[in-house]
Protein backbone atom coordinates (compact mmCIF):
# COMPACT_ATOMS: atom_id res chain seq x y z
CA UNK A 1 0.00 0.00 0.00
CA UNK A 2 2.81 2.84 0.65
CA UNK A 3 5.55 1.10 -1.23
CA UNK A 4 4.23 3.66 -4.73
CA UNK A 5 4.35 6.51 -2.60
CA UNK A 6 8.21 5.75 -1.19
CA UNK A 7 8.91 5.51 -4.87
CA UNK A 8 7.56 8.59 -5.46
CA UNK A 9 9.37 9.80 -2.40
CA UNK A 10 12.89 8.13 -3.75
CA UNK A 11 12.28 9.29 -7.24
CA UNK A 12 10.66 12.02 -7.86
CA UNK A 13 11.05 14.16 -4.70
CA UNK A 14 14.76 12.71 -4.14
CA UNK A 15 14.58 12.67 -0.74
CA UNK A 16 17.87 11.27 1.11
CA UNK A 17 17.64 7.38 2.36
CA UNK A 18 17.45 8.38 6.03
CA UNK A 19 14.36 10.85 5.00
CA UNK A 20 13.01 7.77 3.20
CA UNK A 21 13.42 5.60 5.83
CA UNK A 22 11.61 7.85 8.55
CA UNK A 23 8.50 8.37 6.35
CA UNK A 24 8.48 4.13 5.37
CA UNK A 25 8.54 4.20 9.35
CA UNK A 26 5.81 6.24 10.41
CA UNK A 27 3.42 4.88 7.44
CA UNK A 28 4.16 1.39 8.50
CA UNK A 29 3.66 1.93 12.21
CA UNK A 30 0.40 3.87 11.48
CA UNK A 31 -1.02 0.71 9.10
CA UNK A 32 0.06 -2.26 11.78
CA UNK A 33 -1.62 -0.01 14.32
CA UNK A 34 -5.07 -0.33 11.65
CA UNK A 35 -4.65 -3.95 11.30
CA UNK A 36 -4.55 -4.77 14.87
CA UNK A 37 -7.13 -2.58 16.17
CA UNK A 38 -9.46 -2.49 13.16
CA UNK A 39 -8.88 -5.27 11.00
CA UNK A 40 -8.28 -4.48 7.06
CA UNK A 41 -9.43 -1.15 6.54
CA UNK A 42 -9.45 0.40 2.85
CA UNK A 43 -8.26 4.01 2.58
CA UNK A 44 -11.29 5.75 2.27
CA UNK A 45 -12.28 4.11 5.41
CA UNK A 46 -9.34 5.71 7.60
CA UNK A 47 -11.49 8.34 9.29
CA UNK A 48 -10.25 11.21 11.86
CA UNK A 49 -11.00 9.29 14.57
CA UNK A 50 -9.46 6.16 13.43
CA UNK A 51 -6.14 8.60 12.96
CA UNK A 52 -6.64 10.18 16.72
CA UNK A 53 -6.79 6.71 18.18
CA UNK A 54 -3.72 6.25 16.55
CA UNK A 55 -2.41 9.03 18.20
CA UNK A 56 -3.91 8.43 21.75
CA UNK A 57 -1.79 4.99 21.55
CA UNK A 58 1.31 6.64 20.85
CA UNK A 59 1.58 9.29 23.75
CA UNK A 60 0.09 6.61 25.65
CA UNK A 61 3.07 4.83 24.90
CA UNK A 62 4.92 7.69 26.13
CA UNK A 63 6.03 9.31 23.10
CA UNK A 64 6.91 13.08 23.18
CA UNK A 65 5.01 15.63 21.06
CA UNK A 66 7.10 16.38 18.67
CA UNK A 67 7.82 12.60 17.44
CA UNK A 68 3.98 12.52 17.32
CA UNK A 69 3.99 15.92 15.01
CA UNK A 70 6.69 13.71 13.36
CA UNK A 71 4.27 10.94 12.26
CA UNK A 72 0.92 13.25 11.75
CA UNK A 73 3.53 14.85 9.36
CA UNK A 74 4.09 11.72 7.41
CA UNK A 75 0.70 10.58 7.54
CA UNK A 76 -0.25 13.94 5.92
CA UNK A 77 2.11 13.95 3.20
CA UNK A 78 1.13 10.25 2.25
CA UNK A 79 -2.67 11.35 2.05
CA UNK A 80 -1.55 14.52 0.04
CA UNK A 81 -0.25 12.40 -2.20
CA UNK A 82 -3.23 9.77 -2.16
CA UNK A 83 -5.64 12.32 -3.04
CA UNK A 84 -3.27 13.69 -6.06
CA UNK A 85 -3.60 10.35 -7.92
CA UNK A 86 -6.92 9.55 -6.82
CA UNK A 87 -6.44 7.15 -4.18
CA UNK A 88 -9.02 8.81 -1.93
CA UNK A 89 -11.44 11.62 -2.24
CA UNK A 90 -10.76 13.21 1.20
CA UNK A 91 -8.19 12.67 3.67
CA UNK A 92 -8.88 12.37 7.15
CA UNK A 93 -5.67 14.49 8.31
CA UNK A 94 -7.83 18.02 7.53
CA UNK A 95 -8.79 17.23 11.04
CA UNK A 96 -5.88 16.38 12.70
CA UNK A 97 -4.35 19.03 14.47
CA UNK A 98 -1.03 18.03 16.16
CA UNK A 99 0.00 18.29 20.22
CA UNK A 100 1.79 21.89 20.91
CA UNK A 101 5.70 21.59 21.49
CA UNK A 102 7.87 23.92 23.58
CA UNK A 103 10.56 25.41 20.67
CA UNK A 104 13.69 24.24 21.85
CA UNK A 105 16.60 27.20 20.70
CA UNK A 106 19.53 25.50 18.63
CA UNK A 107 22.48 24.48 20.85
CA UNK A 108 25.47 26.42 19.48
CA UNK A 109 29.44 26.52 20.42
CA UNK A 110 30.15 29.88 21.34
CA UNK A 111 32.43 31.70 19.03
CA UNK A 112 35.04 31.49 21.57
CA UNK A 113 35.23 27.91 21.95
CA UNK A 114 35.67 27.77 18.03
CA UNK A 115 38.03 30.04 17.81
CA UNK A 116 40.13 27.48 20.67
CA UNK A 117 38.97 24.51 18.45
CA UNK A 118 40.94 25.98 15.13
CA UNK A 119 44.07 27.83 16.82
CA UNK A 120 44.37 25.52 19.80
CA UNK A 121 43.67 22.00 19.65
CA UNK A 122 46.51 20.16 18.41
CA UNK A 123 45.37 17.71 15.58
CA UNK A 124 47.48 14.31 14.92
CA UNK A 125 49.77 14.97 11.43
CA UNK A 126 48.59 11.88 9.84
CA UNK A 127 45.88 11.81 7.07
CA UNK A 128 42.65 11.35 9.43
CA UNK A 129 44.09 14.37 11.39
CA UNK A 130 44.07 16.27 8.36
CA UNK A 131 40.82 15.17 7.29
CA UNK A 132 39.21 16.00 10.51
CA UNK A 133 40.24 19.04 10.63
CA UNK A 134 38.91 20.06 7.08
CA UNK A 135 35.53 18.54 8.09
CA UNK A 136 35.34 20.87 11.14
CA UNK A 137 36.39 23.86 8.83
CA UNK A 138 34.17 22.57 6.30
CA UNK A 139 31.19 22.38 8.71
CA UNK A 140 31.79 25.42 10.68
CA UNK A 141 32.82 27.83 7.26
CA UNK A 142 29.96 26.77 5.27
CA UNK A 143 26.89 25.18 7.78
CA UNK A 144 26.13 22.55 5.25
CA UNK A 145 24.50 19.48 6.72
CA UNK A 146 26.09 15.66 7.05
CA UNK A 147 24.79 14.10 4.21
CA UNK A 148 25.77 17.19 1.87
CA UNK A 149 29.58 17.20 3.85
CA UNK A 150 30.14 13.26 2.95
CA UNK A 151 28.37 13.86 -0.80
CA UNK A 152 30.64 16.72 -1.27
CA UNK A 153 32.32 16.21 -4.55
CA UNK A 154 35.92 17.86 -5.69
CA UNK A 155 34.69 19.84 -8.18
CA UNK A 156 31.92 21.47 -5.94
CA UNK A 157 34.67 23.01 -3.89
CA UNK A 158 35.49 25.90 -6.75
CA UNK A 159 38.59 28.47 -6.02
CA UNK A 160 37.80 30.28 -9.02
CA UNK A 161 34.62 31.68 -7.95
CA UNK A 162 35.39 31.39 -3.73
CA UNK A 163 32.62 28.95 -3.24
CA UNK A 164 30.95 25.89 -3.01
CA UNK A 165 28.23 24.45 -4.91
CA UNK A 166 26.16 22.32 -2.33
CA UNK A 167 23.42 19.59 -3.74
CA UNK A 168 21.31 20.09 -1.01
CA UNK A 169 17.22 18.69 -0.06
CA UNK A 170 15.24 18.12 -2.76
CA UNK A 171 18.29 17.90 -5.03
CA UNK A 172 18.37 21.63 -4.80
CA UNK A 173 21.65 23.19 -5.41
CA UNK A 174 22.93 26.52 -3.49
CA UNK A 175 26.37 28.18 -3.57
CA UNK A 176 28.40 29.17 -0.59
CA UNK A 177 30.96 31.61 -0.15
CA UNK A 178 33.69 30.36 1.73
CA UNK A 179 36.94 31.67 2.73
CA UNK A 180 40.48 31.91 0.64
CA UNK A 181 41.83 29.91 3.89
CA UNK A 182 39.31 27.42 3.49
CA UNK A 183 39.59 26.51 -0.30
CA UNK A 184 43.42 26.77 0.42
CA UNK A 185 42.77 23.82 3.01
CA UNK A 186 40.90 22.11 0.64
CA UNK A 187 43.60 22.88 -2.25
CA UNK A 188 46.16 21.40 -0.63
CA UNK A 189 43.90 18.20 0.91
CA UNK A 190 43.35 17.53 -2.78
CA UNK A 191 47.21 17.83 -3.63
CA UNK A 192 47.93 15.51 -0.63
CA UNK A 193 45.17 12.83 -1.80
CA UNK A 194 46.74 12.33 -5.09
CA UNK A 195 50.40 12.26 -3.23
CA UNK A 196 50.15 9.90 0.00
CA UNK A 197 47.02 7.71 -0.80
CA UNK A 198 47.17 4.61 -3.40
CA UNK A 199 44.05 4.90 -5.67
CA UNK A 200 41.63 7.63 -3.83
CA UNK A 201 38.37 8.13 -4.69
CA UNK A 202 38.73 11.78 -6.84
CA UNK A 203 35.25 12.56 -6.94
CA UNK A 204 34.49 12.84 -3.65
CA UNK A 205 36.53 15.67 -1.38
CA UNK A 206 36.67 13.60 1.98
CA UNK A 207 37.99 9.93 2.13
CA UNK A 208 39.56 8.40 4.91
CA UNK A 209 43.28 6.86 4.96
CA UNK A 210 42.21 3.73 2.92
CA UNK A 211 40.72 6.69 -0.22
CA UNK A 212 37.37 5.82 0.46
CA UNK A 213 34.38 8.51 0.64
CA UNK A 214 34.02 8.73 4.04
CA UNK A 215 31.00 7.40 5.48
CA UNK A 216 27.87 9.67 8.00
CA UNK A 217 29.23 7.84 11.59
CA UNK A 218 33.23 8.51 10.68
CA UNK A 219 31.41 12.48 11.11
CA UNK A 220 29.87 11.81 14.21
CA UNK A 221 32.62 10.45 15.77
CA UNK A 222 35.27 13.05 14.79
CA UNK A 223 32.63 16.44 15.49
CA UNK A 224 32.02 14.78 18.83
CA UNK A 225 35.61 13.90 20.04
CA UNK A 226 36.84 17.59 19.39
CA UNK A 227 34.33 19.51 20.33
CA UNK A 228 34.52 17.76 23.49
CA UNK A 229 37.73 19.32 24.23
CA UNK A 230 36.46 23.05 23.66
CA UNK A 231 32.75 22.95 25.24
CA UNK A 232 30.58 20.99 27.78
CA UNK A 233 27.22 21.49 25.80
CA UNK A 234 25.48 18.05 26.10
CA UNK A 235 25.13 18.27 22.19
CA UNK A 236 28.11 17.79 19.87
CA UNK A 237 27.13 16.40 16.31
CA UNK A 238 27.54 18.04 13.12
CA UNK A 239 23.88 19.71 13.09
CA UNK A 240 25.36 21.35 16.09
CA UNK A 241 27.86 23.20 13.89
CA UNK A 242 25.45 24.20 11.37
CA UNK A 243 23.25 26.37 14.30
CA UNK A 244 27.01 27.46 15.13
CA UNK A 245 27.44 28.85 11.64
CA UNK A 246 23.97 30.23 11.46
CA UNK A 247 23.83 32.28 15.04
CA UNK A 248 27.32 33.32 14.72
CA UNK A 249 26.16 34.88 11.68
CA UNK A 250 23.29 36.53 13.10
CA UNK A 251 24.86 37.61 15.98
CA UNK A 252 27.39 39.16 13.64
CA UNK A 253 24.24 41.34 12.06
CA UNK A 254 24.11 39.03 8.96
CA UNK A 255 20.96 39.19 7.61
CA UNK A 256 18.22 36.71 8.68
CA UNK A 257 17.04 35.88 4.39
CA UNK A 258 20.50 35.67 3.41
CA UNK A 259 21.27 33.23 6.31
CA UNK A 260 18.34 31.45 5.11
CA UNK A 261 19.96 31.17 1.24
CA UNK A 262 23.35 29.96 2.83
CA UNK A 263 21.59 27.16 4.77
CA UNK A 264 19.35 26.34 1.82
CA UNK A 265 16.02 26.48 3.70
CA UNK A 266 12.91 26.16 1.77
CA UNK A 267 11.16 29.07 3.62
CA UNK A 268 12.14 31.85 6.15
CA UNK A 269 9.85 30.16 9.16
CA UNK A 270 13.02 27.30 9.58
CA UNK A 271 16.07 29.85 10.01
CA UNK A 272 14.02 32.27 12.16
CA UNK A 273 14.43 30.56 15.20
CA UNK A 274 17.99 31.79 15.14
CA UNK A 275 16.74 35.41 15.99
CA UNK A 276 15.80 33.45 19.38
CA UNK A 277 19.36 32.82 19.82
CA UNK A 278 20.47 36.44 18.98
CA UNK A 279 17.95 38.19 21.16
CA UNK A 280 19.52 36.06 24.08
CA UNK A 281 22.94 37.04 23.31
CA UNK A 282 21.80 40.55 23.07
CA UNK A 283 20.04 40.18 26.48
CA UNK A 284 23.29 38.70 28.12
CA UNK A 285 25.67 41.66 26.76
CA UNK A 286 22.86 44.18 28.57
CA UNK A 287 22.87 42.51 32.16
CA UNK A 288 26.04 42.31 31.92
CA UNK A 289 27.20 45.90 30.59
CA UNK A 290 24.30 47.99 31.70
CA UNK A 291 24.78 49.63 35.12
CA UNK A 292 21.06 49.50 35.90
CA UNK A 293 20.44 46.15 34.28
Amino acid sequence: MIQPFIDYLKFEKRYSPHTIRSYQDDLEGFFDFLREEFGELALKEVSPVVVRSWLAALKDGGMSSRSVNRKISSLRSFYKWQLRVGGVELSPMTAIIGPKTNKRLPVFVEQGDMAELFDRVVFPGDWEGLTDRLILAILYHTGMRLSELVGLRERQADSGTGTFKVLGKGNKERVIPVSPVLLSMVEEYKRLKRVELEEPDLEFLLVGRTGKKLYPKYVYRVVREYLAQVTTIDQKSPHVLRHTFATHLMNAGAELNSVKELLGHASLAATQVYTHNTIEKLKDIYKKAHPKA
